[in-house]
């Protein structure tokens, strides 16, 4: 009863009624878009091809677009153009010191650098969009094409740039008007829109004998146990002890309480998994298009649940959980807004002390966070490389889902008990990641 006081609670408030529903009638274009095919592409026959060639590779990317890479639809190359961009200006502004100026601009210097990534996600889009003409031109003898040539390659580029840039635009107007990140939300809808032909697939798996029950339970019973891992991990903080020093100032007397600095496990969130599957994606993906012996035995290797997969999966998940919560946390300035409020540590002395001591800390938290990030996405491709599971189903799309639920959720529940409303959950909030 609980929960659907608190659905009905969402609907009494205007602007949270709004924003939901504005949230949800932009997925739904998403949705729409995802089965629109590309123009000279004929989209079922080459779903089927792709899926049979590509296994695992296009299982394991086709989870980010809701199914759109494996048909070629308009929405085919999805956000990961974006992310790709995005991941680039992010790497720069450490390195380019003018980049690193415009970034401490303030809102302005923020709206230049999303305006220099748009342009990059466009450049990178095209490219990506070029290749795959040229790869599918290629395919089965051309069989999936209608009308071969410069005119086909050029609508093909056209059609799926304008497709990446329309869900660049989508997700920011969601994060503008509705609910959450925008991104995350289009990439959470494409995971969950495959859910149910998981299970129709299954089904029909368990029916004809080829899969038996027992196997099936077992499989539940390690999604459970994921998504209950990953919520325990997610909520889970290292809070630093704050000491605020009594001062008075005219006839007040202000501090002389204590506070904490809350530290998440995994402060990087879903960033790493999606940045590093964005770095994997296209040269994977291209080389599985094209049908020349190296070329495949190197799409090959790069497959969920090969050694080389994983080896660089990896490595990427714990460079970018490192990179990201370098950019979210600032030992330094940290240590500094602390001195400046009369805030210090417990047995730490103010300045570069403390500084020192909260990078040491973060940096343990940061590879335990790398190490639980690692092990939700990659062991799970390893049980199914292993028991042959007959369909895709990786811990990625898991953390991505219930991550981005967790967020969701947490920006619901601040609006609803801003206004004096009932949130989802009575004894216990849910937090987001900057929280």
């Amino acid at each position: 009863m609980g929960l659907i006081t608190a659905f009905r609670n969402i609907l009494k408030i205007p602007e949270l009624r709004a924003r939901v529903l504005f949230t949800l009638a932009m997925l739904a274009v998403f949705r729409i878009g995802a089965h629109i095919p590309t123009p000279g592409i004929d989209g079922e026959a080459l779903s089927k091809f792709l899926l049979e060639r590509g296994g695992a590779v296009m299982g394991f990317f086709d989870i980010f677009t809701g199914g759109a890479l494996s048909k070629v639809t308009i929405f085919a190359l999805g956000v990961m153009p974006y992310i790709s961009a995005s991941i680039i200006f992010q790497l720069l502004t450490v390195v380019i010191p003018s980049l690193a100026k415009l970034a401490k601009e303030g809102e302005e210097g923020r709206k230049k650098i999303t305006r220099y990534t748009r342009y990059a996600t466009v450049v990178i889009a095209a490219i990506q969009g070029f290749g795959i003409a040229i790869g599918l031109e290629s395919m089965g003898g051309g069989q999936f094409i209608q009308d071969p040539g410069w005119s086909f390659r050029f609508v093909t580029m056209i059609t799926l740039t304008a497709g990446t840039a329309f869900l660049m635009w989508l997700g920011e107007q969601i994060t503008e008007k509705g609910i959450g990140n925008g991104i995350s939300l289009i990439i959470f809808a494409g995971i969950v829109a495959r859910f149910p032909n998981a299970c129709f697939y299954t089904y029909n798996l368990v029916r004809t004998g080829e899969l038996s029950i027992f196997f099936v339970l077992i499989l539940v019973a390690v999604m459970v146990g994921v998504v209950a891992g990953i919520i325990f991990i997610e909520r889970g903080q290292r809070r630093i002890p704050i000491q605020y020093a009594k001062r008075v100032v005219g006839r007040k007397m202000y501090g002389g309480y204590t506070t904490y600095l809350p530290l998440k496990i995994n402060s990087a969130g879903v960033i790493p998994p999606i940045f590093a599957s964005s770095v994997l994606m296209f040269p994977a993906t291209v080389a599985g298009f094209i049908a020349v012996p190296w070329v495949q035995a190197l799409a090959k290797q790069l497959s969920p649940g090969s050694f080389l997969h994983i080896i660089l999966y990896v490595g990427l998940i714990i460079f970018f959980t490192y990179f990201y919560t370098a950019v979210i946390y600032n030992p330094v300035e940290i240590a500094e807004n602390l001195q400046k409020n009369g805030g210090y540590i417990t047995g730490v002395r103010p300045g570069q002390k403390t500084s020192e001591y909260i990078y040491r800390v973060l940096s343990r938290l940061t590879f335990i966070g790398a190490l639980y990030l690692s092990a939700v996405c990659v062991l799970p491709e390893i049980l199914i490389a292993k028991f042959k599971v007959p369909f895709y189903f990786g811990g990625t799309s898991l953390l991505i889902a219930v991550g981005v639920a967790l967020d969701t959720v947490s920006q619901i529940e601040t609006h609803m008990i801003s206004r004096s409303y009932e949130g989802f959950f009575k004894k216990f909030r849910i937090k987001g990641r900057k929280d």
